[in-house]
């Protein structure tokens, strides 16, 4: 079963891919759960400016940001309510997302899937990976070329399956410049090394639709040991209106 879940939407300008996490049940529920709330929300404060909103805005973060981080949360708090009704307890999922605004990219990330900028300078990972083996890694313990094969690399240390006190990690980026973002599970990630996918994407430096193809396909010939999900946008740089201030008092 499929337990990934991918959205595209051009008019939101929202891209989410949401993994179930394996080994629980219900996971391909807890990842549709995941991304239709977040798009649910997006939806809802891009048609109605004055909703209020679930939780305490983050000062540091621009008005786009807090949207997305809100989305997040959200979705946590729905896959709670939907645990409470009788849903198996350990279900969950990880996710990565972006959202444009104006002069803005904003990506957020729970758990392992990734999102990378993809530029002349090459390939750069934004997102950080919530896994044992990514800690490993930072603390100097086990290699990445180690972490790549470890019988823990899938353990993950942070996901979104309904506990309180959920952290999500995001990055904004200035619209600025032209670039790529990859957004995409740990079944392509964990198959597929970094300098064979900016190998693939320098070939297929036009075709989307085929740099996707081609990624996935190397995913499955590495064994394709999990559910592949790839995102791959075009951006371009821009100029637009700067971004909306952040709204006090809620």
């Amino acid at each position: 079963m499929n337990q990934d879940m991918v959205l595209t939407d051009r008019e939101l300008e929202l891209f989410v891919i949401a993994d179930g996490m394996g080994g629980h049940q219900h996971g391909d529920v807890a990842s549709r759960i995941v991304v239709d709330s977040i798009r649910q929300f997006i939806l809802e404060t891009a048609l109605d400016a004055e909703k209020t909103w679930p939780f305490e805005l983050d000062l540091q973060l621009s008005y786009t940001g807090n949207r997305l981080k809100n989305a997040v949360l959200l979705a946590n708090r729905r896959l709670a309510q939907h645990i409470a009704g009788g849903a198996p307890r350990g279900m969950g999922a990880t996710t990565t997302a972006v959202l444009f605004g104006p002069g803005r990219r904003v990506i957020a990330n729970v758990g392992d899937c990734r999102t990378y900028l993809v530029d002349g300078d090459g390939l750069r990972q934004l997102t950080k990976d919530h896994s044992w083996v990514a800690e490993q890694v930072e603390s100097g313990f086990i290699t990445a070329e180690n972490a790549r094969v470890h019988p823990w690399r899938h353990m993950v240390t942070r996901a979104v399956q309904g506990e309180s006190g959920l952290v999500v990690d995001i990055v904004e980026l200035d619209a600025t410049s032209d670039c790529r973002l990859l957004l995409c599970s740990d079944g392509l990630h964990g198959a597929v090394p970094d300098d064979r996918i900016i190998s693939i994407l320098s070939a297929d430096s036009s075709d989307l639709g085929e740099a996707c193809r081609v990624l996935i396909q190397a995913a499955n010939e590495s064994g394709g040991p999990d559910n592949i999900s790839v995102i791959l946008i075009e951006c371009s740089g821009t100029t637009d209106s700067p971004e909306l201030p952040v709204p006090s008092g809620r």
